[in-house]
């Protein structure tokens, strides 16, 4: 696997204990179809939520929520609605989620959580 793969998964267990901690139910994970993944899909009370997570090891590149486009959160959008008519039941009410993580080697990682970015 790739150091970039592997910080990824890091990061995804990092944002998924996180949102755990705070009272979600994370209820799927890396969920996938044919237009691409969602890294975790979570309720908050009566909302269903679904979370982008972006991981770096620095911020030498930007800060992990730069690399939520536009484009990337229309996407997100399409596949939150894949998901819910894949999984029947109440998903009246829907966000979607940031969580970006910065997990220097050698140091504890940040974890920095927007709500309602779309």
């Amino acid at each position: 696997m790739a150091a970039k793969d592997v910080l990824g998964a890091l990061g995804e267990e990092i944002a998924a204990t996180a949102l755990a901690e705070s009272g979600y139910r994370i209820v799927d994970r890396n969920w996938r179809c044919a237009q691409g993944e969602i890294d975790i899909v979570a309720i908050d009370g009566d909302e269903t939520v679904f979370v982008e997570v972006k991981t770096r090891s620095s911020v030498a590149f930007g800060h992990p929520l730069e690399a939520i486009t536009a484009q990337k959160l229309a996407r997100l959008r399409r596949l939150a609605a894949a998901w819910c008519e894949e999984h029947p039941g109440n998903h009246s009410r829907i966000r979607i989620d940031a969580v970006a993580i910065l997990a220097p080697p050698g140091a504890s990682p940040q974890v920095e959580h927007l709500r309602r970015v779309f």
